[in-house]
């Protein structure tokens, strides 16, 4: 892939074992946290809008680190799309699915995780053409077992577990069939963002591509 390539979900989870959850609090963070990821092996950066800060950042990684592809995370509006789309986000991730959220994207051709958590929202999500789906949140919505579960009826629906994900858990998650990736946030935390602590990001991500899974 290269980053004037046109995302898919697919292409979106497969890159690698784990998409990083970003929450930017300081956007002097955002470049040289994004090119820490990448030294460690991981393209696909997913910078949530939950703060102020989310749409800059997106902005900023876009414009001075190509290398990788920059997502929009929390995506609850079509408004935020398209946002996310003019501030050169190469895909969304949703907590949820809203038919609004994904007409938008698809008008947009924006690369989109819709958030699912029930076996209902996976057959709407189904109904307008999602089969990769974000599981969330994956370990109080059920985790392991219920991913199996759904395993069952929907042959054809893979996922990205995240919420309560982190390194001693995401191998069980991994390990099923229908697990493409997981969430998670643990690669980027709080303190080494506010301490700068470039080399301990890397070494997370390195830590975390060289996870196995089943797919």
């Amino acid at each position: 892939m290269d980053g004037l390539k046109k995302l898919s979900s697919r292409d979106v989870m497969q890159d690698a074992p784990v998409i990083p959850v970003i929450v930017v609090e300081d956007i002097k963070h955002a470049v040289p946290m994004a090119r820490a990821l990448l030294a460690g092996g991981i393209k696909m950066l997913e910078v949530t809008l939950r703060t102020k800060q989310g749409l800059e950042a997106i902005r900023a990684i876009s414009n001075e680190v190509p290398q990788v592809f920059v997502g929009a995370g929390t995506v609850r509006t079509p408004d935020q799309a398209l946002l996310a789309f003019n501030a050169g986000a190469q895909f969304a991730v949703s907590p949820g699915f809203t038919t609004g959220v994904a007409v938008a994207c698809k008008e947009l051709g924006l690369a989109l995780l819709p958030g699912v958590s029930t076996a209902s929202e996976v057959m709407l999500a189904q109904e307008h053409g999602f089969n990769e789906l974000k599981f969330f949140p994956a370990v109080p919505a059920g985790g392991v077992k219920m991913l199996k579960a759904l395993a069952g009826p929907f042959t054809d629906v893979t996922f990205c577990p995240t919420g309560g994900i982190n390194l001693d858990n995401a191998p069980e998650f991994l390990a099923l069939q229908n697990v493409i990736c997981v969430g998670g946030s643990w690669l980027v935390p709080a303190h080494a963002l506010s301490e700068g602590n470039w080399a301990l990001i890397t070494s997370l991500a390195a830590q975390a591509c060289k996870l196995k899974r089943a797919n």
